[in-house]
């Protein structure tokens, strides 16, 4: 199983976000330099995040992205939501009943993934970690 890179920025993202303080927005080129990579790109992560409701930007001379949610609500899963969408990793594309054998076992084993992703809160990290402003 493999995420995109844009998942794995965004995760990265969220966690420099979560540790910060909650009160001092961040912004976009802070926030792509700490993971080398480029602006342009990160802001079009950070669009998806917002439109899921996990982040919010703040507009003006000390703009910048904040969390718009407790963050300790934050899961794993709710970022990859953002970023990756909902849709399963397994689809069974042979030509066969509905009963696939197959699909079922691939689909218990993403619920059991996805469970374990949504009680994996970002904040049980950024506990670990030292955000230097």
């Amino acid at each position: 199983m493999k995420y995109s890179k844009a998942t794995n920025y965004a995760l990265h993202t969220m966690l420099f976000l979560v540790a910060a303080s909650p009160d001092k927005p961040v912004g976009v080129q802070q926030l792509a330099e700490r993971q080398h990579v480029s602006p342009t790109y990160l802001s079009k992560i950070l669009t998806k995040l917002v439109k899921a409701g996990l982040i919010q930007s703040v507009s003006g001379a000390n703009g910048g992205y904040q969390l718009k949610r407790k963050k300790d609500d934050i899961s794993f899963l709710d970022v990859i939501h953002a970023i990756e969408g909902t849709a399963s990793l397994f689809d069974c594309t042979l030509n066969h009943s509905s009963e696939c054998l197959i699909q079922q076992v691939m689909v218990e084993a993403e619920n059991r993934m996805e469970d374990y992703l949504q009680n994996k809160k970002i904040s049980e990290l950024a506990a670990k970690v030292t955000v230097d402003l």
